[in-house]
């Protein structure tokens, strides 16, 4: 991916997701761009991230916080934790679906949502900002859903690109938070990797020290991306 066949675009400063006292820029690939599909990965390996049909990366200029970060699939192994998760989880079927909506998973992602995020806009999203956010028509994305029985407990929206899959969002049932679904989201994905032979997860940007983010930094060995390239986090 290079500057002069891509289009790079600088959003205006906006609130920032993750610090309420802050503002954030991102650069945007050109959304109307033809070949989306073909600067995916390539755009992943530099760090960025897809959020509907955009790719992005944050450009903030008195932050430098959000840092990509990524799981190397060949030398990553669950810590105990992790295995008790996988185990508490044993009694769920993982099936690997076509992306897009329906009532059932639209319905879990508002109670998620109405969950996590109480007052801060998310909560009041409808079905186009399900389809808008989620999926995109050129993203190589996939549902990996997570039942107990009929039931959907949970699904992990993932991209599944050449050079590896894109952890792009997980919801879950907020009433089966002992399950851990989210850890389990993250290990599914590795097992799903594995299968198809990818080196890398892209979790998206690991923040360290912040209460919802620095999770990322229990999946090891992770690497995170510096101004010379991708890294072993220390």
């Amino acid at each position: 991916m290079r500057s002069d066949h891509v289009r790079l675009f600088q959003t205006l400063p906006h609130a920032c997701g993750y610090f309420a006292e802050r503002t954030a820029q991102n650069l945007v690939i050109d959304p109307a761009s033809p070949q989306l599909d073909q600067l995916y990965g390539a755009a992943l390996e530099r760090g960025f991230r897809r959020a509907g049909g955009h790719l992005y990366f944050p450009h903030c200029a008195s932050c430098h916080a959000c840092t990509p970060c990524r799981i190397d699939i060949a030398q990553f192994a669950p810590d105990r934790s992790q295995r008790r998760c996988m185990k508490r989880n044993a009694d769920l079927q993982v099936i690997e679906s076509m992306a897009g909506y329906s009532t059932e998973r639209y319905d879990l992602y508002e109670r998620y949502l109405r969950h996590r995020h109480p007052g801060g806009g998310m909560d009041e999203a409808d079905a186009s900002d399900f389809r808008r956010f989620l999926t995109a028509p050129w993203s190589p994305t996939l549902f990996l859903e997570f039942r107990l029985g009929p039931r959907l407990l949970g699904v992990a929206v993932t991209d599944v690109c050449l050079n590896g899959l894109s952890a792009v969002y997980t919801f879950f049932d907020p009433e089966e938070h002992a399950r851990s679904l989210g850890t389990y989201a993250i290990l599914q994905q590795v097992e799903l990797a594995r299968r198809r032979g990818l080196p890398w997860i892209y979790l998206g940007f690991w923040i360290k020290g912040h209460p919802k983010m620095d999770y990322k930094r229990r999946f090891r060995p992770l690497q995170i991306r510096t101004s010379e390239g991708w890294a072993d986090l220390p």
